[in-house]
């Protein structure tokens, strides 16, 4: 019998869920509070002429969103030209920068050359890393994590040690590499799933693989034809999306939720996913049918809020990739900012994204699009001001590493977004940028719960539950709630 579920919110966990919640047969009605899909990942265009991707930027683990469209009858280049860029990335230090090649052979050559022996240890470490990669994204990742007895198997139980789930990932990296470069080229990945590398397991040396072996991508025309591609597989399947729809309370009855008030008009449905804020989502319930109190969260680990800033440069900006790391100042002494004193920054790490490097459809000819983001502790303060100074230094340090002078009168557009914008856009809790950290602590079935402890037929999903923050992450948590719904039957709802 068909389900009438709604969809709340149209990040990629919303719009996973709604194409495969629609493609078992059900009425589907995704409701997103902006004026087009994408949540994080929404794109703007200005008078200029420049086109800025608001949030994701680096396409890794192409074969977890290849997976999504196989399971539609699609391949990605049915939709959008995905370039895979060389070199993936450049990293610059105080003395000297890195560039990484889009092959792990001559990435072997790379390492071999800072550090004699390196080559050979990270060919051992990457074949670790695929492991970790195969087994966590295939078995680890697709579970709902109601309870521990998911994982228990004899391919799991198998391997279990070699998940090095208790090592953390800096102890690990060290284990291979001396160069204190090429470990900081190694810890970078992890940074941005929320904490330290002191106090991430090191089975996230997947993240190396997924990046580095297997390629960082550029979707033609900006991060946002993901975005679009998959909106257009829900809409095929029947699912509706509204726009400028905000749900404004979650109405229940008999330990269910029977209705939303949306735009203050109420809506009734059988069953609800929250691809929301989770947080904010419960805020619409009663206290009753929370399933976290406030306590919950504010002693959770979020992963950082972000200083952004969108620059249309009126000419262009020699020696910058398309993607760039500031990393001249010490990492810990910037993760001790976000995660220890919560505070800004005194000597910043930032990373810079130029796609007019690569697509000739984001900047008018001759211009540079850039994209600046600076992580930061979440719930500090973020006065204009204050994002100016950062502005003033990032692009000196960009000055100094690319040549050019006078970068700040060559800006002809601009705009900030900072840890009030992720709360007021997104009702992000504290203004986080990606979700929860993925700490042991917070692992698996130690996340936030994909379904409603009190309410039948209330479910969530996104980077602050299963598996986790990131693209790929969010696209599986979509479907695991989904195959959830799909597998019950209607008066269960």
């Amino acid at each position: 019998m068909k389900k009438r579920i709604a969809v709340i919110g149209s990040g990629f966990s919303g719009l996973s869920t709604s194409a495969y919640l629609a493609k078992a047969g059900n009425e589907v009605s995704v409701f997103e509070k902006h004026d087009r899909p994408g949540g994080r990942a929404r794109q703007f265009s200005t008078a200029q002429g420049y086109v800025f991707d608001m949030g994701p930027s680096w396409y890794w683990m192409p074969d977890i969103i290849e997976s999504f469209f196989a399971d539609f009858g699609h391949k990605s280049s049915d939709f959008f030209e995905l370039i895979t860029l060389n070199p993936q990335f450049e990293i610059i230090f105080s003395q000297d920068k890195i560039s990484v090649p889009k092959n792990l052979e001559e990435l072997k050559l790379l390492f071999e050359q800072i550090e004699k022996g390196a080559g050979l240890q990270l060919e051992k470490f990457m074949k670790s890393a695929k492991f970790k990669y195969e087994v966590g994204m295939q078995d680890f990742v697709n579970k709902p994590c109601h309870n521990w007895f998911e994982f228990i198997s004899p391919k799991i139980a198998k391997s279990a040690l070699k998940l090095d789930l208790l090592t953390n990932f800096r102890n690990y990296v060290a284990k291979y590499f001396k160069n204190e470069k090429l470990r900081t080229l190694m810890e970078f990945p992890v940074i941005f799933l929320g904490a330290s590398p002191k106090n991430i397991p090191a089975l996230y040396s997947l993240m190396n693989y997924g990046g580095y072996v297997l390629g960082t991508h550029y979707p033609n025309g900006g991060f946002y034809q993901l975005v679009l591609a998959m909106k257009k597989v829900a809409e095929n399947q029947g699912a509706v999306f509204h726009f400028n729809k905000t749900v404004e309370s979650i109405n229940t009855q008999n330990g269910k939720v029977r209705s939303l008030t949306i735009n203050g008009e109420i809506y009734e449905f059988d069953a609800v996913i929250a691809s929301s804020d989770y947080h904010h989502t419960e805020t619409l319930l009663n206290k009753e049918y929370r399933n976290y109190s406030e306590a919950y969260w504010q002693n959770k680990t979020f992963a950082p809020s972000s200083l952004i800033y969108y620059l249309g440069i009126k000419q262009s900006i020699p020696n910058l990739k398309h993607h760039t790391l500031f990393f001249e100042n010490d990492l810990d002494e910037h993760i001790d900012c976000i995660y220890g004193v919560k505070k800004w920054p005194g000597k910043p790490l930032f990373y810079a994204c130029c796609p007019s490097k690569t697509d000739n459809t984001v900047a008018p000819k001759g211009k540079e699009n850039l994209f600046l983001l600076m992580p930061l502790a979440i719930g500090i303060n973020d006065e204009e001001f204050v994002r100016e100074q950062y502005l003033t230094e990032m692009l000196a340090r960009i000055e100094k590493h690319t040549g050019v002078t006078g970068l700040r009168s060559m800006i002809e557009y601009k705009r900030s977004y900072c840890v009030s914008d992720f709360v007021s856009d997104y009702n992000a809790y504290g203004g986080n940028a990606y979700g929860l950290a993925n700490t042991l602590g917070q692992t698996a079935v130690l996340k936030p719960k994909i379904k409603s402890k009190r309410l039948k037929n209330l479910f969530y999903t996104g980077q602050l539950t299963v598996p986790g923050p990131g693209v790929p992450p969010s696209i599986i948590s979509g479907k695991i709630v989904a195959n959830e719904i799909i597998k019950l039957k209607h008066e269960e709802l």
